[in-house]
């Protein structure tokens, strides 16, 4: 039977008996005076009861062990596979934690928890000196993760404050050292890179435990009230890049071409040159063969030399002197001034004045003259 139960012991579990209570539930009171009795008993100070109530069970012991369990369970804490724990021991460092189950004192153990994998931004933005003295609008994104978990809880009091403040004494510095022209249009990826590497360094010199993934340079451009002036100024850089474009491109169809002729004509002369020798040889060797003909016979080889210099420069003319038999004069005929006409009526006519014509034109007027000559001459005969 219970000991709350009608006709019961009447004796409760706390240590009291049930008679004063009419049967009812402890008072909180009365435990907790009981259990300061107890207590001090059990550190040497008197008990203040006698009689059955203090010869049984200790009670305080139950609640030690509750106490101690409670404690222990509190000791347990869990970390995530993305997460390092940093455990500082009466507020010194004592180890750094992986992810797990793990135990530590408390109230004697301060365990700091901090995401490891986490990739996180940082913005930063200003207006900033270039090396040409020019201003110019930056905004740059850095992406950066804890490497070093200890460092970063230990380390440095306010972590983000340090990067933001190294990232822009970084920036300034890589910007301060490049052009305006650099800095915003040709050498953007170079001046992030030059700013992750010194912001880098800052950090390890700080001790942050603060690793740099991408250094980011999102924008950079001219204040607004100069905005007007450098769209001109890159819009004439643009045009100057499109000029030089388009004259490398014409230099490039021109030199070819110029190249070609000049090795043509370089040809042409070699092959001119190689003519005239050949033909100053020929010639040499006929001369010394004509040479040696003219000293067996200098009389006939005279001769035949005059009649075919006669006959090589009649024969490129377009004059005809006629020899008329019985006269002593000989007469012209003007064959190109014929010719001429004969050309000029032709090319009125939509006709072509071949050779063949030419040569039945002069046949024509030979005849015609042969046989005016006869007639005179029969008619001196006559008389």
């Amino acid at each position: 039977m219970a000991w709350n139960e009608p006709g019961g012991n009447n004796k409760d579990p706390w240590g009291g008996g049930g008679g004063n209570r009419n049967d009812g539930p402890p008072d909180l009171d009365e435990l907790l005076r009981k259990l300061q009795q107890k207590l001090n008993g059990l550190f040497g100070g008197g008990s203040s009861s006698s009689g059955p109530e203090s010869g049984g069970k200790v009670p305080w012991v139950p609640a030690l062990i509750v106490v101690a369990v409670l404690y222990g369970l509190w000791g347990f804490y869990q970390v995530d596979a993305n997460e390092s724990a940093v455990v500082l021991r009466l507020g010194k460092y004592h180890s750094t934690e992986g992810a797990g189950l793990h135990w530590n004192p408390p109230i004697i153990d301060h365990v700091e928890k901090v995401n490891v994998t986490e990739v996180r931004t940082e913005r930063t933005t200003g207006q900033m000196l270039t090396e040409d003295a020019n201003i110019v609008e930056v905004v740059l994104t850095v992406q950066w993760h804890i490497d070093d978990a200890e460092s970063y809880v230990l380390r440095v009091r306010d972590p983000l404050k340090s990067l933001q403040e190294a990232t822009d004494s970084a920036l300034r510095h890589v910007v301060g050292s490049a052009s305006l022209n650099g800095v915003i249009s040709q050498n953007r990826t170079q001046v992030s890179a030059d700013t992750q590497q010194r912001l880098q360094e800052y950090l390890d010199l700080y001790q942050t435990g603060i690793q740099i993934d991408v250094v980011n340079l999102t924008d950079a451009k001219a204040p607004r009230e100069v905005q007007d002036a450098f769209d001109d100024v890159t819009k004439a850089r643009e045009d100057e890049v499109r000029f030089r474009n388009e004259a490398q491109a014409y230099a490039n169809q021109v030199i070819p071409v110029a190249r070609g002729r000049a090795q043509r004509i370089l040809e042409e002369a070699e092959a001119y040159k190689t003519q005239v020798v050949e033909l100053a040889r020929g010639e040499t060797v006929r001369f010394e063969r004509l040479l040696a003909e003219y000293q067996q016979a200098p009389a006939v080889t005279r001769e035949r030399l005059y009649l075919d210099t006669v006959q090589e420069v009649m024969s490129n003319t377009s004059k005809v002197m006629v020899d008329v038999e019985g006269g002593s004069n000989m007469m012209y005929l003007p064959l190109d001034k014929l010719a001429e006409r004969t050309a000029d009526t032709a090319s009125k006519r939509g006709e072509k004045l071949s050779p063949a014509v030419i040569e039945e034109v002069s046949q024509r007027v030979m005849e015609r003259l042969r046989t005016e000559a006869n007639n005179n001459r029969r008619g001196g005969n006559i008389r």
